[in-house]
Formats: C-alpha cells, structure tokens, sequence
C-alpha cells in the first residue's frame, strides 16, 4: 500500500466520523512509515477543516461535527506522540500550552486549534477541558511554554481567564508567556480589558495568531492585543 493510501484511508475514517477505527487506521500509518507531521495535516487537519466550514454552512449538524471530532482526537493520540519523538524537537514555531477553561467541557473547538497548530509547526501542550487556572500556569511553567491558548464556549467561565493573566502577574511569569484567547463569547474588546496578547475568532485564525505573537518582537504582556479575524460590527 502506497503512502498516500494510508493517508487517504485514515483522512476517509475522520471525515465518516468513525471513532472506532481511527486509532487502527493511524496507527498502520505510522507503521507504514508516514510521516505523523504529514498524517496530521493531510489526514486530520484537512478533514476537520472542511468540516469546520460545513457546519458554518449548515451542511452538516452538531452531532455529525462531534463525531468527526471524536474520531479526530483519537487518531491524534496515536500520532502525537510519534511526533513528541521525530518532529517536536527540530520544530522552531514555539510551544504552546491548550486547554478549554474550568467549567466548561466543549472540546472540539480546542481540538480543531491544536490541529491547526500541530500541523503547522508548533509543539502543542493539550490539557483537554475543564482545565483550572492552576493547571494552565502549572503546564506552561512545566512545559517552557511560549503561549497559553484559552479556550472556552461558555460566558460564565470567562472571569476565570482574567484570573490566569492576573496570577501571571502576581508571580512575575507575566513577561515570560503570551496569552492568546478565544471562543464564542469572547471579543477583542474583552480581551484587551482582562490584558491578553491575542484573539482569535476561530481555529482557522489558531496559527496565524500565535505565529503573529511570537514574532511580533516584543515581550509580553502587549499594550494591547493582536487581533485576528475579527467579525466587523
């Protein structure tokens, strides 16, 4: 079986939305020798690419998107650490640390952004959902990482992003670490108030922002955001 096959069957599985036989479907992959970098962006990010812009659509529906999404997470915990080993370390791109905000267990929005991030060159840190301020600053201090991505879909968890930048400061890490936001609720114009680097819109804005950040030049915290893809009132 030629590469592209491999690469082909597994991008098949995600888009079926079939949970079942992803890991068996990557894990032949990685197997077969294919690169996980590639298998990432080809197999996974296409696919949930597409899906992204058929649900915004109206093409597809809630439960069609979570099931892909499943399918997408399961096949990335095959891949990744593969690329932990073979890729991680020569990449340049930067580290981040992800993770959906406590109180709140969307995670398909998260996954899709880390997707995006993987697949263009940067170490991901995921931490799943439901994730307490303690644990993002814990993870980015652990990991070294360069950028805190927050997620979240719910307004009521929103307090608790301020909290994350606010401990950044109390413990003088605040100049050490970027912090990008995102999510339904969340605007430019809330970003800026509680102090983050960044916003996004959605995943597809994921890597350009952190990549924007991290070049940008200067340290953080910035005097005010980079923004990216925001809706126009």
């Amino acid at each position: 079986m030629t590469e592209d096959k491999f690469i082909k069957d597994l991008r098949d599985v995600i888009a079926n939305g079939d949970e079942d036989q992803a890991a068996p479907a990557a894990q032949a992959a990685i197997d077969a020798g294919v690169n996980p970098g590639t298998l990432i962006k080809e197999a996974i990010n296409g696919p949930m690419d597409e899906v992204g812009k058929s649900f915004q659509n109206g093409d597809i529906f809630l439960p069609e998107l979570i099931m892909i999404g499943d399918a997408a997470r399961v096949a990335s915990d095959v891949i990744l650490p593969y690329i932990s080993v073979e890729e991680q370390d020569a990449s340049s791109g930067g580290k981040v640390v992800i993770g959906t905000i406590q109180g709140d267990m969307h995670d398909i929005g998260k996954s899709i952004v880390s997707a995006y991030l993987m697949s263009t060159g940067f170490k991901v840190k995921d931490l799943g959902s439901d994730v307490t301020p303690k644990d993002f600053i814990r993870a980015a201090v652990d990991e070294k990482a360069d950028v805190i991505a927050i997620s979240t879909l719910l307004s009521t968890t929103q307090p608790l992003f301020a909290n994350i930048v606010k401990t950044l400061v109390d413990s003088g890490q605040r100049d050490k670490v970027y912090v990008v936001v995102g999510g339904g609720p969340v605007t430019p114009e809330w970003a800026a108030d509680i102090g983050a680097d960044g916003y996004g819109r959605d995943a597809a804005d994921a890597a350009d922002l952190v990549r924007q950040v991290l070049t940008s030049g200067e340290k953080p915290p910035f005097a005010k955001p980079i923004v990216i893809g925001a809706l126009k009132q």
